[in-house]
């Protein structure tokens, strides 16, 4: 079901919202900001939710698969209700969120961005978004993905290729790009993706945003349509790393703020094989990221992580693809959807997904059960305990390398292959091949907005930390954030 706002809704939305400015204004309030906003009772959630209705228009970048517009301008009433009456509030009370639609929502399509699961409307919320529900937001809407998120373009053939908030004629990244674009072209403060291997970083990094993978089994995954159990988690995305604290906070009921560290006593780790062969303007802003963080008293370590990113290259997709015949299958039953997973390979509309269903994974190439058990009995504990013993042996906060190794590139040239330095590479694995290896390890990562292009196109820093040290990962981006550029909003807002 694909629900975009009709002229007349776009309309009404301006004419109920606030004077242009100041509309303008508020849709680029953080979340934090929009919350404390609404509980002072100096900007109401009807103005804001009509205000962002407003600028999302149409959806001229195919952002979204739903929009609720009946149902987010009910919660928005009902909230500013709860303001007047003096009732408690939550700490996201009001405030607006998006959630990518392979995340299950009560009383909406849930379609994974695959037209065979157009039809099944959970009846209730995934654990992780009931979180937030709880704590006061409203849902927008649910955002468009690589379909099953499957991919890093998302260019879905199934509901369209979704844009990129600072060109349109880019690809947003994937899998989650729905909500990175929302988040970057300022149609939402914040909201929800998932990350298998970099499906949240890598559309924060292209969308000029910033996006937390956290260390896998730290958020709930029930309620989300799967590929691996092993290397699954969902993962928030806004535009400040503070706001990524107040939605961690939230997710897992940890103390809400954090204090950002003392840079001073910083190690970074600077790994050589996910740092070289950048495109030339994300190897320069990279340089000047680093630059920047040493100016700042941060001390940077030369590190060797080849070992494990060999492992990790031979790893990762047999676990991926094995277990998602597993899971996915369980998952389809559970929630009694109807459907087997032969009958999600027969609709899949997009060509890239439809061969890894009816070739490596249901087909005559799928992974053989000991290939399987290889890559999780062996090489995964190998993997994961290389990378505790590069952290401890060098005594490290966090490892940082550029999220991609190149920026967004065009929709209409990336379905298969992008060129890197003069040299076309398959698209896939060149874009998460910085992203990847972390999330076979299990480990938290963190990317922020390093700047932009001289085309204008954001690029992105990332940060891993060691398994379970989240809070310390997030407390170090606050302190990173203060160092790098500000990030500018798309011309077109």
């Amino acid at each position: 079901m694909k629900v975009h706002l009709t002229a007349g809704l776009t309309a009404l939305a301006a004419a109920l919202a606030c004077p242009a400015q100041a509309a303008e204004d508020i849709t680029t309030l953080s979340a934090a900001e929009m919350a404390s906003a609404i509980a002072e009772q100096t900007l109401s959630a009807t103005d804001l939710v009509n205000a962002l209705i407003a600028k999302t228009g149409d959806d001229p970048g195919n952002v979204y698969i739903s929009f609720d517009t009946e149902g987010v301008l009910a919660a928005a009433a009902a909230a500013d209700e709860s303001v007047k009456a003096g009732e408690a509030l939550g700490p996201l009370h009001g405030v607006p969120i998006v959630v990518k639609d392979n995340i299950a929502a009560e009383g909406l399509p849930t379609t994974g961005g695959t037209p065979a699961l157009k039809g099944w409307v959970p009846r209730e919320d995934a654990p992780v978004l009931k979180k937030l529900r709880e704590a006061g937001a409203i849902l927008l809407g649910k955002t468009n993905l690589h379909e099953l998120a499957f991919g890093i373009t998302s260019n879905n053939a199934a509901f369209g290729a979704v844009a990129n908030a600072y060109d349109p004629d880019r690809i947003a990244g994937g899998s989650s790009g729905g909500t990175g674009a929302a988040v970057g072209a300022r149609l939402a403060p914040a909201g929800l993706g998932t990350d298998t291997g970099g499906s949240v970083r890598i559309p924060s990094a292209l969308n000029g945003v910033a996006g937390l993978r956290p260390t896998v089994g730290r958020y709930p995954t029930e309620g989300i349509v799967p590929i691996s159990a092993t290397r699954d988690t969902p993962g928030p995305i806004a535009r400040t790393v503070a706001d990524l604290v107040l939605l961690d906070s939230v997710i897992t009921g940890s103390t809400p703020g954090l204090e950002p560290v003392d840079l001073t006593t910083v190690r970074l780790g600077v790994p050589a094989g996910l740092t070289d062969n950048l495109s030339p303007e994300t190897g320069r802003l990279f340089k000047e990221a680093l630059d920047k963080l040493e100016a700042a008293g941060v001390t940077l370590v030369p590190v060797d992580i080849s070992t494990e990113l060999e492992l990790a290259g031979k790893a990762g997709f047999p676990i991926a693809l094995w277990e998602v015949k597993r899971d996915l299958a369980a998952f389809l039953e559970t929630h009694d959807t109807g459907l087997g997973l032969q009958d999600i390979a027969n609709e899949v509309a997009s060509p890239d997904v439809k061969f890894i269903f009816d070739n490596l994974i249901l087909g005559n190439q799928a992974i053989p059960d000991a290939v399987y058990r290889d890559a999780m009995d062996d090489m995964r504990p190998l993997i994961q305990s290389g990378y505790a013993e590069v952290f401890a042996a060098n005594k490290l906060d966090a490892l940082v390398f550029p999220t991609t190794p190149l920026p967004a590139q065009p929709i209409a040239e990336s379905d298969e292959t992008v060129s890197l330095n003069g040299e076309d590479v398959p698209t896939f694995p060149t874009f998460i091949r910085n992203t990847d290896p972390g999330s076979v390890a299990g480990i938290p990562g963190l990317s922020l907005p390093a700047g932009l292009t001289a085309d204008g196109l954001p690029v992105g820093l990332e940060l891993d930390g060691p398994a379970f040290s989240d809070r310390h990962l997030l407390a170090l981006g606050l302190a990173v954030e203060t160092v790098l550029p500000d990030m500018p909003a798309p011309a077109s807002n």
